[in-house]
């Protein structure tokens, strides 16, 4: 045995794995300098790759980029970001069109007095929120998700806009101006509305460019509801002086609700009798034919449109009586046809309106992405929050260029736009049609409107907002959680602190994480088995 080769010593490594690898396998070969050298280049190329210019460097990297994007792929982008390009080829036109035309034609005939109407919350002339009535819708049905989601002007922020022009550029103390030094100072409050929107619609690209959508979700109906109610109480009083014919200044800061009630109440006696009868006979057609929307939307084909049949007998009524010079009647006046100029709004005024845009950024996307949350839960499909960031910041800022004042999607036409039959965006295209043809053609009709009637359209319109005060019983027995998150928002809050709004979502969850932490209810017994 010790003859033979190799006894008593170790097994080699070629033996070793003969032994445990009889099929022949070897071992991986070492990995030495020359093999490292031979696979990976030579480590005399460092020097030259470390000695190229960053230009050609960052070139041959935006190549590399380049290439890596497909076709696919840019495709894939293309159709996140144009809606249109996905719901398009599947749209049902024969089960669709006729719904969306006359949701659309029905949305747009509704803007068109409202939008008026809101201009006068905005402290701008009536023409401008036509302007708002046409371009937001117009940008949202190329770029938004929500299916059933109506844009425009909104009460909530057309009082939050106003206010803030209101404090940017005063009227002067005696009020006595001439027609020269009004003009001026439309321009300049227009200037201030449009510097809101584009503000606000920068500050919601800037949102959409850090993914900030998934603030949604801290945003619940309770806060919103809380903010639209307390902002419909403001929308009544502020409408006070119209609705009676009182010339009294715009009051602003804060409690500015109890200041402008403690005005009134002082100039009660200087009412005017005629602008009063004609604000009591507009509420008393439009409250009894919203109710009559509501009770019999499901055997009516369309909604009855009472806010332009008042605004048509309205105006017959001035013409023919010559109101506004026999009783001094406020009215809408000339509304220039076509379009305005588009510019930039004065950029020196953003350091100015960035504390006010900021609360308008997030009420627009707080009422926005829960309006489209809920009709895209009742109706099955999806929406993309951060799309929808996209959607409204550039439907602002794109407006702005346009003398156009913030916008978002509204409560009361949405509801409209799906009790008419409305599917798709596609009602947006006929709601803008229904504008464009009064902005070129239809204005003059307008001229002799009385004011006291939009301010009845402003509100009629809050109707709903009023209405959710009646869930707050319900709510205490559901859960009294978004009880307190409803009552404990004052009705002043939307204007008197308009940080209210940006803390809406560091609110919310410190809500949630407190529901998280409390302990869990009692489980429920079992019902009781026993059968009699």
């Amino acid at each position: 045995m010790s003859g033979l080769p190799g006894a008593g010593t170790s097994p080699g490594l070629g033996e070793a794995s003969d032994l445990k690898f009889p099929l022949g396998a070897k071992f991986r070969e070492p990995l030495t300098e020359a093999r490292f050298q031979r696979l990976f280049g030579d480590a005399e190329q460092a020097p030259e790759l470390l000695a190229e210019p960053r230009s050609s460097r960052l070139c041959r990297r935006w190549r590399r980029l380049a290439s890596a994007c497909s076709g696919p792929g840019a495709w894939r982008l293309l159709r996140a970001r144009l809606p249109p390009l996905r719901w398009l080829p599947h749209y049902r036109w024969r089960a669709w069109l006729l719904g969306d035309a006359v949701a659309g034609v029905t949305v747009g005939i509704v803007h068109v007095p409202q939008g008026m109407a809101f201009a006068l919350l905005t402290s701008v002339p009536p023409v401008f929120g036509l302007y708002t009535s046409f371009f937001p819708v117009l940008i949202y049905t190329l770029l938004g998700t929500g299916r059933h989601l109506s844009t425009g002007t909104f009460a909530v922020l057309s009082l939050m806009t106003g206010s803030a022009v209101e404090r940017l550029v005063p009227e002067p103390l005696g009020g006595n101006l001439s027609g020269i030094e009004r003009e001026q100072l439309d321009a300049q409050r227009v200037g201030s509305a449009a510097a809101l929107a584009f503000g606000s619609g920068a500050l919601m690209l800037g949102m959409f460019a850090l993914q900030l959508g998934v603030l949604s979700t801290f945003l619940s109906e309770p806060v919103v509801k809380a903010l639209t109610s307390g902002a419909a109480l403001h929308v009544l009083v502020s409408q006070l002086p119209s609705l009676l014919g009182l010339p009294l200044p715009r009051q602003i800061g804060c409690f500015s609700l109890f200041k402008t009630l403690a005005a009134v109440l002082t100039a009660l006696p200087r009412s005017s009798p005629a602008e009063l009868t004609i604000s009591a006979l507009s509420l008393a057609l439009l409250v009894p034919v919203k109710e009559l929307n509501v009770r019999f939307r499901d055997k009516l084909p369309t909604p009855i449109p009472g806010e332009i049949v008042m605004v048509l007998l309205a105006s017959v009524l001035c013409f023919t009586s010559s109101l506004d010079t026999r009783y001094n009647v406020q009215i809408v006046g000339l509304l220039p046809g076509g379009f305005p100029q588009p510019h930039l709004p004065d950029l020196a005024e953003l350091p100015r309106i960035l504390a006010d845009s900021l609360p308008i950024a997030l009420v627009t996307f707080a009422v926005s992405a829960s309006l489209a949350s809920i009709y895209a839960d009742k109706y099955s499909y999806t929406i993309d929050s951060n799309q929808e960031l996209l959607a409204h910041g550039i439907s602002n800022l794109i407006s702005s260029l346009f003398s156009c004042f913030p916008n978002s999607a509204t409560l009361a036409t949405t509801s409209l736009l799906v009790d008419a039959g409305g599917n798709t965006q596609l009602a947006g295209l006929f709601s803008c049609i229904v504008v464009l043809s009064v902005l070129l053609w239809l204005g003059p009709f307008f001229y002799y409107l009385p004011k006291a009637v939009l301010a009845c359209i402003n509100i009629s319109s809050m109707r709903q907002m009023f209405f959710q005060m009646q869930e707050l019983p319900q709510l205490w027995r559901i859960s009294r959680m978004d009880f307190v998150r409803v009552a404990a928002l004052p009705p002043d809050c939307p204007l008197l602190l308009p940080s209210i709004p940006s803390l809406c979502p560091g609110l919310e969850l410190i809500v949630l994480v407190l529901n998280a932490a409390a302990p869990p209810p009692p489980p429920i017994p079992p019902p009781n088995m026993h059968t009699s």
